[in-house]
């Protein structure tokens, strides 16, 4: 690739004229409900009908998991239709009814929250309130192809910057976009770019931080699915900032999709001279290679990813010095994460100006969710900062299922912390998160309902962290150990007066003493639920019961005789026979026996079995 007169050239070649656009969410949400078969019956039936007019393609994730497989339909005219929940069978009547005979499949169509069908996924509730700026090409484009990216001004921002832009004014551009870092702790990231590019060294790096290990996460693996040449631009011009001719993507082996179309996208660019020597004629040159992680949690932490790509053990160094002086093989090394680096090619051709109007005063743009848990519609999202919670569960999430009452939400994974009811109306951005007890995170959001122990989900979060603690620090690794055990103590019946204290002060002290981010973070989770859900730890301690019924050990079964109609269904199913009676008179469940193994709840068709 000599210049961008070339790039404009390849961008109007790949311009088709087609009847039809039909592309089938081909991601990992996509394919794990079924997009294979439906792919397969798609080609099918073009082949055999000769059907020369229609463009089929794969993409990324579209946004709406919970609807795959999805189709979306693309006519001459340049109108769009959302095909859901699509299978083979739904694909021959799409291909018949639609691109033959030219009448769209109405009951296939997608729906908003009123149950009324729609043309497409635009013109639903949840995405008039979105605006995507780094999930821009996912779903939109073929990311398999080199193309299409660019046919999207994909690399434009990377021949502008190498035609027309010193080092210095690139990262300028950065600083004034306000963009801060989408990975957790929401640093500057033309701060970040300003200390490496003032480092002095014969070698520098530019890493990307694909390793995405919060549970419930899943955007950067959707950006890497469905838009993996955006990273790749990013990578090259923050290497061009820092005077870095090397670049890393450290990614998850658990993300096969994303590892093989990141080596496809890498080899794409390689053959149009994108990634390489001499890029765009000039004597910038620069290659990416990737790295794959084996899972560890730790290895999201920048010092701990580093160490790991140098083929030692994943664990953190202490700071200083910063990665920005002394990182990756002892050199002065960038990282960002995928997200925030997906934003960067768009800040170049839009301008800091345009990415300052989104967004708060001291969070600029907008944030992707993975939004999962007790919520309608689960997927992925991205919003302006600034939103406010309320409207991402109701507005764009369709709200709690049957009903329920939302109770909190946990953003941050395990490192961040449960927002409560009574900060539904905060704006979502960095700093009001940990005014409330909690943090951005990568972006995670799990939302929780009336049903939810808040005890429960601390203790869960607890327990992740404990089992991914690279064991390095004494604080983290003994501290968050016997912070688990008393919550066990406590959800298990046999919590104790001064228990809470004992959870605080270990809490604080391993936020003072612990060597990383993530060990120093890992109490938040309990903080957090300490802050807003006290009384749900002191009736599990005094009270010896779980006011949600979830902790097993603190329930009893009760058969209400009003509701119980004798059927003998649930002494049947009890695997100790705790149950007793005889048919056609109500039955009596004897707690002493009772393992509290639900199983008669469950099999009661009459709703007699109540928990408390």
């Amino acid at each position: 690739m000599k210049s961008l007169t070339e790039l404009n050239e390849i961008k109007q070649k790949v311009i088709k004229t087609s009847d039809y656009k039909i592309l089938v969410g081909m991601a990992t949400c996509g394919i794990a409900a079924g997009a294979n078969p439906v792919m397969t019956e798609l080609k099918k039936i073009i082949q055999e009908r000769n059907l020369n007019n229609i463009d089929l393609q794969l993409t990324g994730c579209i946004g709406i998991c919970r609807l795959e497989p999805i189709v979306e339909v693309y006519d001459s005219r340049g109108d769009r239709y959302t095909y859901v929940k699509v299978d083979a069978k739904k694909a021959a009547d799409i291909m018949q009814k639609h691109i033959i005979e030219g009448t769209p499949c109405t009951e296939y169509l997608i729906c908003d929250d009123s149950d009324n069908c729609i043309k497409n996924i635009l013109e639903t509730k949840s995405f008039k309130k979105q605006i995507r700026i780094a999930l821009r090409n996912c779903g939109n484009i073929n990311p398999e192809h080199i193309d299409e990216y660019i046919q999207h001004d994909g690399y434009l921002a990377l021949g502008k910057v190498l035609s027309s832009m010193q080092p210095q004014e690139v990262i300028k551009l950065v600083l004034d976009s306000g963009l801060r870092g989408r990975g957790g702790a929401g640093f500057p990231t033309g701060l970040k770019w300003k200390f490496a590019a003032a480092a002095q060294n014969d070698q520098k790096y530019v890493c990307c931080n694909a390793d995405e290990g919060d549970p419930g996460a899943f955007m950067d693996r959707s950006v890497l699915e469905g838009d993996p040449h955006s990273i790749l631009e990013a990578m090259a011009i923050a290497g061009y900032a820092i005077g870095s001719n090397q670049g890393y993507i450290y990614v998850r082996a658990e993300y096969p999709i994303a590892v093989k179309r990141l080596n496809l996208a890498i080899k794409q660019a390689k053959e149009y001279g994108l990634l390489g020597n001499n890029i765009f004629g000039t004597d910038f040159s620069f290659d990416i290679e990737l790295r794959l992680g084996a899972g560890a949690f730790v290895c999201g932490e920048e010092t701990a990813l580093m160490t790991s790509i140098e083929g030692k053990r994943g664990e953190p160094r202490p700071r200083p010095p910063f990665p920005a002086n002394k990182g990756l093989f002892g050199k002065p090394t960038i990282l960002n994460n995928v997200e925030t680096l997906a934003n960067i090619p768009v800040i170049i051709n839009k301008g800091p100006e345009w990415f300052n109007k989104i967004g708060t005063e001291k969070s600029k743009g907008t944030k992707v969710f993975a939004v999962g848990g007790k919520i309608n519609n689960t997927g992925l999202i991205e919003i302006p900062m600034g939103m406010t919670l309320r409207e991402i569960i109701y507005d764009i999430g369709g709200g709690i299922p049957n009903g329920k009452a939302f109770k909190a939400a946990q953003t941050g994974g395990p490192s961040g912390g449960c927002i409560p009811a009574e900060h539904l109306d905060v704006p979502i951005d960095y700093d009001n998160l940990v005014a409330i007890g909690s943090m951005m995170g990568s972006g995670g959001l799990i939302v929780m309902d009336e049903d939810n122990c808040m005890v429960d989900i601390a203790q869960f979060f607890l327990g992740f962290t404990v089992d991914e603690s690279c064991g390095k620090c004494p604080p983290c690794r003994i501290g968050t150990r016997r912070m688990l055990e008393l919550l066990e103590k406590i959800t298990n019946g046999k919590g104790e007066d001064g228990d809470i204290e004992k959870l605080e002060r270990l809490a604080y002290s391993i936020k003072e003493a612990a060597l990383c981010g993530l060990g120093q973070t890992a109490p938040n989770p309990v903080l957090s639920t300490l802050r807003y859900f006290k009384d749900e730890y002191k009736a599990h301690i005094y009270k010896k019961s779980c006011p949600s019924g979830v902790c097993k050990h603190l329930l009893n079964y009760y058969i209400q005789p009003e509701k119980c109609v004798g059927c003998s269904i649930c002494a049947r199913n009890c695997p100790v026979s705790a149950i007793s009676g005889v048919v056609k008179s109500p039955y009596k469940i004897d707690n002493e026996a009772c393992i509290k193994c639900g199983v008669c709840y469950e099999k009661c068709k009459f709703g007699a079995i109540y928990k408390k």
